[in-house]
């Protein structure tokens, strides 16, 4: 066993490579363990590769509608392949840009399958074994199976999948988010079980290249998460588009044929039978929390989440926890943040646990949706006496210019201090846009600072300072 790191991270998803990175400046000895990619999930199977099928789509959709816009393009057509190339090609290159800054950082990349070795009894856990792994080939100048000690281990080993018992993924015609990012062809048909992000993004994208999309929700409401007239109105274009959605329904059984899948849906008291080719399931993730040797060391688990202080602190002295396993919003901005507060409060840093409800989130659909803190109905629930305000698309020239008029703007504000309590928006380009809502609510801004702010002209931000000015009755463009 070599000289003890400092410490060890296992998993080099988002969380644990900017872990390691920040470890390294703080002055650490360190190294990260993984068993399959640099850059984990977001990079390789999740995040990027999907925003680079969404672009393709994107374009794709634009070339439809060149008319629209002045212009001729005719014969438009896709090649399925090609599309496919590009987006693995996009998380290749990002996958050695991570090895790139490991080694940049002169963090040791260590390669196999890690367990954390229960310590003797009174003294702290110290020590990981690594064992040879069979999903994917080390990259160059990794280090090898063995048993490494360090004084400090970050479990940072990410999620996948939620599986649900009798609708199995098999790769052929239940997929999950893996196999749906890397199809042979595209289907005709898809039904996609969940309308969260991952449901929706690849909702979105199906139907754009074609497909017949039907979505299926269990909760009232697709997208579950956000302010429901958000929703509402995302529900509409979605539908506009040609996406059957079902809400208030539940999937309870699924039969495979040789070139479809036959799914009961229950809703309403009333059950139907929908066809499809390919069935989606993406009904949420689990942590990665198996196999880690956590149990015998007497970490708290709780519903299958490691229990956290805020500052990835584990009941353990010596084991820590951050990013999916540490529980939600499982996010990758989330879990690099979290990662960062981590390691800083290892160095003695003075740090604070992050406030959830300041982390912004966002679906790359078509349209965009973002969002941030409280929505109007979660507002009023903690006994808020809101204001609300709204702008519309159609009212920004810059939305119009684009040929993008559909959307909305919505800022939540406590009537008594002026304190943001949250923004939620529909529309192009919105996932760019939430961050000038996130700065504000960081640094407490108030309705007057956001009011007396100037904001460019002509562009779409503009309608974020027209919805605070709705909100206080000052609107001007509508």
């Amino acid at each position: 066993m070599s000289d003890p790191y400092d410490v060890l991270i296992i998993g080099a998803g988002p969380g644990g490579y900017v872990t390691a990175i920040r470890a390294a400046q703080l002055g650490f000895r360190t190294a990260v363990v993984d068993r399959e990619h640099l850059g984990g999930i977001c990079l390789n199977w999740g995040c990027i590769p999907t925003k680079a099928l969404l672009r393709s789509a994107e374009i794709f959709h634009y070339l439809q509608h060149a008319k629209d816009y002045g212009l001729s393009a005719e014969n438009v057509s896709f090649d399925a392949a090609a599309i496919v190339k590009r987006s693995r090609g996009v998380s290749g290159r990002l996958n050695g840009g991570v090895g790139m800054l490991l080694k940049k950082n002169k963090v040791d990349v260590i390669w196999g399958e890690a367990r954390i070795a229960a310590a003797p009894k009174g003294s702290a856990p110290g020590r990981v074994t690594v064992a040879e792994t069979r999903r994917a080939e080390a990259p160059k100048g990794a280090k090898g199976p063995g048993e490494y000690a360090a004084k400090h281990i970050v479990v940072a080993t990410g999620a996948r999948p939620r599986v649900i018992p009798g609708i199995e993924p098999d790769k052929a015609r239940i997929w999950t988010y893996y196999e749906a990012m890397v199809p042979e062809a595209m289907p005709k048909s898809l039904l996609v079980m969940g309308s969260g992000a991952i449901g929706i993004e690849f909702a979105s994208f199906y139907r754009t290249m074609g497909a017949e999309v039907t979505v299926v929700e269990l909760l009232p409401q697709i997208l579950p998460v956000e302010d429901a007239e958000i929703a509402a109105i995302a529900r509409k274009r979605f539908e506009k588009q040609g996406i059957r959605i079902l809400t208030g329904a539940k999937v309870t059984k699924v039969e495979k044929g040789k070139d479809a899948v036959t799914a009961t849906v229950e809703a309403d008291g009333k059950t139907q039978t929908i066809t499809a080719e390919k069935l989606i399931s993406a009904v949420g993730v689990v942590g990665n929390i198996e196999n880690l040797g956590l149990d015998a060391l007497g970490v708290t688990v709780e519903r299958g989440i490691v229990a956290t202080d805020g500052l990835g602190r584990t009941s353990v002295p010596g084991i820590y926890a951050i990013g999916d396993v540490a529980g939600p919003p499982m996010l990758a901005h989330k879990a690099e943040h979290e990662g960062v507060l981590c390691v800083e409060t290892i160095k003695g840093l003075p740090t604070h646990p992050m406030d959830k409800g300041k982390i912004p989130g966002c679906t790359y659909c078509q349209p965009q949706i973002a969002s941030v803190g409280l929505t109007e109905a979660k507002a009023k629930e903690q006994g808020f006496d809101v204001r609300v305000g709204r702008f519309p698309f159609m009212g920004n020239g810059k939305a119009i210019a684009l040929g993008e008029p559909d959307g909305l703007i919505k800022t939540v504000f406590d009537r008594k201090t002026g304190q943001l309590l949250g923004a939620h928006m529909v529309g192009a380009e919105v996932t760019e846009l939430i961050q000038g809502y996130v700065v504000a609510m960081q640094l407490e801004t108030t309705e007057e600072d956001l009011m007396h702010t100037v904001f460019p002209h002509p562009t779409l931000s503009e309608m974020m300072h027209e919805s605070v000015l709705d909100a206080y009755g000052r609107v001007i463009h509508v």
